[in-house]
């Protein structure tokens, strides 16, 4: 919501990228800050409309977009490791590449002062000073957040909306069933069956 400008203006160039840069970050199963700032432009595949609800092919069409992500920190470059991102995400990234008018190179660039549009990647320590920045507009304590957040927080919601902890790994590109499996065991305490065997 800090992004969609004010009753007096519409959103600027730096809102349009912040944006997307929050939705694809999140919705592409939590990218790493560095993975954000090093995106280019050629990762990104246009994608068929794809229904809503996969079990519904009649239900509303929304936007689709693979990303591939070449390597990260725990998977070389010839793996498998695209990621799908459908709907409001897909929006956000298609108004930004069309308002800085970008058809190569980095994804997510620089602004300077001025509102002036860079050829320069955001650098990862920008990624993480724009989370921040954006909670705090947001109301929130920049100190609690940090980039870390997008990924963390996308598997605590997945578990939050019972998404099986095998299809939120094949989209945060987790590797390790450990690791996911800690946000999954927190996110998802309270509402454990097992626990209500004597209710």
């Amino acid at each position: 919501a800090t992004c969609d400008g004010t009753d007096y203006a519409a959103p600027s160039l730096m809102d349009i990228r912040d944006r997307a840069l929050l939705l694809v970050g999140f919705a592409s199963g939590g990218r790493r800050r560095s993975e954000l700032s090093g995106m280019r432009f050629g990762q990104i595949t246009w994608e068929g409309f794809l229904p809503l609800d996969p079990s519904d092919p009649e239900s509303d069409l929304l936007p689709a977009a693979s990303l591939r992500l070449g390597r990260t920190k725990t998977e070389e470059s010839s793996d498998d490791n695209s990621v799908l991102l459908i709907g409001r995400s897909v929006d956000a990234l298609k108004a930004w590449l069309e308002a800085a008018r970008i058809q190569e190179g980095a994804v997510f660039r620089a602004i300077d002062q001025w509102g002036n549009l860079k050829t320069r990647a955001l650098t990862p320590q920008s990624v993480n000073a724009i989370v921040k920045k954006r909670c705090a507009l947001a109301g929130l304590d920049p100190q609690d957040f940090s980039a870390h957040g997008l990924r963390s927080g996308f598997l605590t919601e997945a578990a939050n909306r019972d998404i099986p902890i095998q299809d939120a790994m094949l989209q945060s590109r987790h590797r390790s069933l450990a690791q996911a499996s800690s946000y999954y065991s927190d996110a998802g305490r309270s509402r454990r069956r097992s626990a209500r065997l004597l209710g």
